[in-house]
């Protein structure tokens, strides 16, 4: 055997060894996918894995050629570069050889595709409602909704804490769905481009305003997997994260069962509030809250706002001016502005308070206190 056949030969038995140290290093790697927990995110995986392969294989032939070639054929050696032209052969191979692979990866690409879009035959579905800065959650088939913000404290996003392991991935509260269950989402927007992406899931779906996109999951394992805004929806865009929660069957009944429960208790408690009135000190208390969790990321904790982002409310008409102007931006929101509507996103009780605090905090001490009794009686005059 010559020597060239001989390095050939070489080059050709390292291909298998270097597969499998590929294979070991993309499976323990930080910055490959991941295999998730779901069929889908494994169909995806090994649809990536198998084109990276692929990948690897044509890369050491191409550049085997070319260092072969390189070293054996080289002008010191005395080579002369052969003379030809327009060679059918060469023309045939280089695009027959192309169809193949295309063809290669196409077939399992297709089939990993068409899995993804078939949503149908789903045991729950849930609508996904985009709105700056955070998710709306609905159960279609048991009239539960709530949205999911931002839990990370104030202190670590500002620095004066350390920041914790799930740093701007954690949520008030997580969306939860069970498992070994086919879940559909229905995703939309209440305002601007959304994304909703949970890696471990392998989905990932534009939220657009006026549209509704489908995906679908069946999350084999329990657990608690997060993800976030994959578009570039606006300043808070980094601020937007998304926590899913998956439970046992049973657990996710019990669960169910509990956010019911807490529904009936809610609507019992706005009945109660709407026959009596809260202390001053409850509504600045509550308003407090309420304000520090859904206002102040605008018109920050001292209500001074961002200049020439966001309107500071000391001193402004909004909210020394007429109380029922200032309930209605709060429940309606204020069109051509970043102000967003709460109605849905609070309670009675909730917009009362932050009311009552906005008009009697930073100084301002207005005298006005607004009771629940009298934000259901302007939702009823509207």
């Amino acid at each position: 055997m010559s020597q060239k056949c001989k390095v050939f030969m070489a080059l050709v038995s390292l291909l298998p060894f270097t597969l499998v140290y590929a294979a070991e290093t993309a499976t323990h790697s930080t910055i490959n996918l991941r295999a998730g927990v779901t069929d889908i995110s494994h169909q995806v995986y090994d649809l990536h894995m198998t084109i990276f392969y692929i990948c690897i294989v044509i890369g050491l032939v191409v550049f085997g050629a070319m260092f072969y070639a390189i070293i054996f054929h080289r002008k010191s050696k005395g080579a002369k570069a052969a003379n030809f032209h327009e060679s059918i052969k060469v023309e045939i191979a280089w695009t027959i050889i192309p169809i193949i692979i295309l063809i290669v990866m196409a077939i399992p690409a297709t089939k990993t595709l068409i899995a993804m879009e078939d949503a149908n035959e789903a045991d729950l579905t849930i609508v996904v409602t985009g709105s700056q800065w955070k998710w709306h959650y609905k159960y279609l088939d048991h009239d539960i909704e709530f949205y999911s913000l931002l839990a990370t404290p104030n202190e670590q996003i500002t620095g004066k804490w350390l920041k914790g392991d799930t740093y701007l991935l954690e949520v008030d509260k997580p969306l939860v769905i069970p498992t070994n269950k086919k879940v559909r989402f229905l995703m939309t927007s209440d305002d601007v481009i959304h994304s909703w992406w949970v890696p471990d899931f392998a989905v990932k779906k534009d939220a657009n305003p006026g549209f509704i996109n489908e995906a679908w999951t069946n999350v084999n394992e329990p657990g608690i997997y997060r993800g976030q805004c994959a578009e570039l929806c606006g300043k808070d865009h980094g601020f937007m994260p998304v926590v899913v929660k998956a439970l046992e069957p049973t657990e996710f009944d019990l669960w169910m069962e509990k956010k019911k429960q807490e529904k009936a208790a809610a609507k019992a408690e706005e009945k109660r509030l709407l026959a009596m009135s809260m202390s001053k000190e409850e509504l600045m208390a509550e308003g407090e809250k309420v304000y520090m969790g859904y206002c102040a990321a605008c018109h920050q904790q001292n209500g001074m706002g961002l200049p020439g982002v966001f309107p500071s409310l000391v001193g402004s008409p909004a909210v020394t001016g007429d109380v029922a102007e200032h309930i209605d931006v709060v429940l309606n929101g204020r069109n051509g502005t970043a102000m967003q509507a709460f109605s849905k996103q609070l309670s009675l009780k909730q917009i009362a308070s932050v009311v009552t605090y906005e008009r009697n905090a930073w100084g301002i001490n207005s005298g006005d206190f607004v009771q629940p009794k009298d934000i259901h009686q302007f939702i009823q005059n509207q």
